[in-house]
């Protein structure tokens, strides 16, 4: 059993790739309240008011939405050589790359559907300018006093043409435990949630209905309170955010929940899931039933069809 703080110690960040840079931009920083801390030609970096490091999110120019690069941090040099040879030992291949603001050599590799990955361990502090700075110094940046005011980025939902062997690629390769999944009748796992921490969730996969690899379902920002998530939405209609699904909570993993899209389309999820958090070392696999997934999320609403439909980027059906 990998224990709760193994190698890989958390989320660094994620990477979306937009057809509309400058709407993607605005949707972060006017509704969810990031800031842009650098500009790289067609790239922008982005942060979360509570985040350590240079940026929480990466978003790049291209002609299509879906997702570039999930960054993870390891916990010490030791950790990322381990990481690393744990990737080669499974057959794996990786290259190195140092093309980010704030963070030394990444070694970039990636999952059996081939999400990429990158690991790294050298990482410096940011430090907040004079008009950004805390009132607190154990808070790195003053909270935003625009939009939602997200606090971390949370976790990433992979699309996956074979779950399980994405997921046994996080569990044996980076070190994830898993700890929820929904097995079908037909005895297929069709999700599994998996952890690097003593969150409940770090990382998700589930089915990618279209048969496709290496598509993504959404990443997801943390806020304070269930009430950011109701304010959220008040935003949302206020702004012309597409709503997808929610509020509402889900029954797996008990997170209280707000789907929406960006600009670009890619679906984007905030949640509130601090209260939660899995310190059991010897934490059992919990297994859903397709019996009890058509119950619906935990107070009835049931799942819509684009939440199984909808993924970036976008799947053309063949012609006739």
């Amino acid at each position: 059993m990998t224990p709760p703080l193994g190698d890989i110690a958390h989320i660094g960040h994620a990477q979306l790739f937009t057809p509309d840079l400058d709407a993607s931009v605005g949707f972060f920083t006017d509704y969810l309240g990031l800031t842009v801390n650098g500009t790289d030609g067609d790239t922008v970096y982005l942060r979360t008011y509570d985040d350590y490091e240079h940026h929480s999110l990466v978003l790049t120019a291209r002609d299509q939405p879906g997702l570039g690069r999930l960054a993870l941090r390891t916990s010490g040099e030791e950790a990322l050589r381990r990481r690393i040879e744990a990737v080669e030992e499974a057959g794996g291949t990786g290259r190195w790359a140092e093309d980010e603001p704030g963070l030394g050599k990444l070694y970039v590799t990636t999952d059996p559907d081939g999400h990429e990955h990158a690991l790294y361990w050298e990482s410096e502090y940011y430090r907040a300018p004079e008009e950004l700075r805390p009132a607190l110094k154990n808070q790195p940046q003053a909270k935003p006093n625009r939009g939602v005011g997200v606090r971390r980025l949370d976790h990433v939902n992979f699309l996956a043409a074979d779950v399980l062997a994405n997921a046994e690629f996080q569990e044996r390769v980076l070190g994830a435990r898993p700890t929820e999944q929904i097995r079908l009748d037909s005895g297929r796992i069709a999700a599994r949630w998996l952890t690097y921490t003593n969150k409940s969730y770090d990382v998700v996969y589930t089915e990618d209905w279209t048969g496709s690899a290496g598509r993504l379902h959404h990443i997801a920002f943390a806020t304070d309170t269930r009430e950011d998530i109701l304010r959220a939405a008040d935003l949302a209609v206020d702004t012309g955010v597409f709503i997808e699904t929610g509020p509402h909570k889900h029954a797996i993993q008990q997170t209280f929940f707000l789907y929406v899209y960006e600009p670009g389309g890619n679906r984007i999820e905030l949640c509130n899931p601090l209260t939660r958090l899995v310190l059991a070392p010897d934490w059992p696999l919990i297994t859903w039933t397709e019996e009890e997934r058509k119950k619906g999320q935990a107070w009835g609403l049931k799942t819509i069809e684009s939440f199984h439909t909808h993924g970036t980027p976008p799947v053309v059906p063949p012609a006739d």
